[in-house]
């Protein structure tokens, strides 16, 4: 994807998850908006699993790509991310919403890289922290009074 490896994921696995979540945004059901959204998570066992946007003519009810990627990974018996890319379509380079975000919270550690990408170009790498600072996640319930 980038030029340069993160550290926490080789380059295959950035590779693989490039390539899922392109297909993912090839099969987004984006009829409303026009606004395609393809995502890929790496899991703890180093399998990917996808998702993309599905909307609906009750808007509210739709689905983001990155919850139906995570969906996919818990369905699949994953606990953990590892990494996450995300395939828009558009001028600027997209991010998780935040509600996805915090969804992302729940499976990622604050340095998960989240990569992004278009049909034909990668963009930015962000960290889960540098996208949602200050979070509220499982850990801050582990802790008894």
């Amino acid at each position: 994807m980038n030029s340069a490896s993160h550290p926490r994921v080789a380059d295959v696995q950035q590779q693989a998850l490039l390539a899922a979540a392109r297909h993912a945004h090839t099969r987004a059901y984006a009829p409303y908006s026009q606004f395609p959204v393809g995502a890929a998570v790496l899991d703890e066992q180093g399998r990917v699993h996808a998702g993309c946007n599905v909307e609906n003519a009750a808007y509210p009810q739709g689905a983001c790509a990155e919850a139906a990627a995570l969906a996919a990974m818990v369905l699949a018996g994953g606990r953990h991310v590892r990494a996450v890319c995300v395939v828009g379509t558009g001028g600027r380079w997209i991010t998780p919403c935040g509600g996805c975000r915090q969804r992302l919270r729940e499976f990622c550690a604050p340095d998960t890289p989240i990569f992004t990408a278009n049909a034909t170009d990668s963009g930015p790498t962000y960290t889960l922290a540098e996208l949602l600072p200050h979070s509220f996640g499982p850990d801050h319930l582990e802790a008894t009074p």
